[in-house]
């Protein structure tokens, strides 16, 4: 795993976290300190794949990337992406519940959706929102009708500043549970 650091027009590209730490010492404004210097080797040893950022004075920062790249042109080219088989099998991971959902299989499904519920709070008299679980059996065509007749349903019965999720996302499920009779 290599680095990359920038701070301005300087940048960098390392092998190893003392590469990174001498970079950073050559740069007076930044004051590499012993707590800087672990914090950065700690960064470097975790899991953690995202840039992290570190504030040299109000508004001004250098950064660091982890990164797969060997060489600053694969770094700047996105040759050495981290995540590219992972995005891959999200992507294929993805597809199969989109069509699920609009596959048309006629009966009843048993929909489940969490939602944000709009309710009074009686002592004070102002409202507030609450994580709500909603399960109901429909017949329906497919999980997308299943989805629009639960919160068309939902719609009617709760206060209108509810905030309903996407049949998409992860607060949406649905099972097929068989043929209507």
């Amino acid at each position: 795993m290599n680095l990359y650091l920038r701070y301005f027009d300087s940048e960098t590209l390392v092998q190893s976290v003392d590469e990174a730490i001498d970079f950073l010492k050559g740069i007076e404004e930044i004051g590499m300190n012993p707590v800087l210097e672990a914090d950065i080797r700690e960064y470097a040893a975790s899991d953690v794949f995202y840039p992290k950022r570190y504030k040299v004075r109000p508004r001004v920062y250098f950064i660091i990337i982890k990164t797969e790249a060997a060489t600053m042109t694969d770094f700047k080219e996105k040759r050495a992406l981290r995540s590219g088989s992972e995005v891959q099998s999200k992507e294929r991971s993805a597809a199969p519940v989109m069509l699920k959902l609009n596959e048309e299989r006629e009966g009843w499904y048993e929909g489940t959706v969490d939602f944000k519920r709009v309710l009074l709070v009686p002592g004070t008299g102002k409202f507030q929102y609450r994580d709500t679980r909603f399960v109901a059996q429909v017949k329906a065509m497919s999980g997308i009708d299943c989805y629009n007749r639960i919160i068309g349903h939902l719609r009617q019965r709760v206060d209108e500043r509810s905030q309903f999720p996407s049949a998409k996302g992860k607060n949406f499920k649905f099972v097929y549970l068989g043929k209507a009779k």
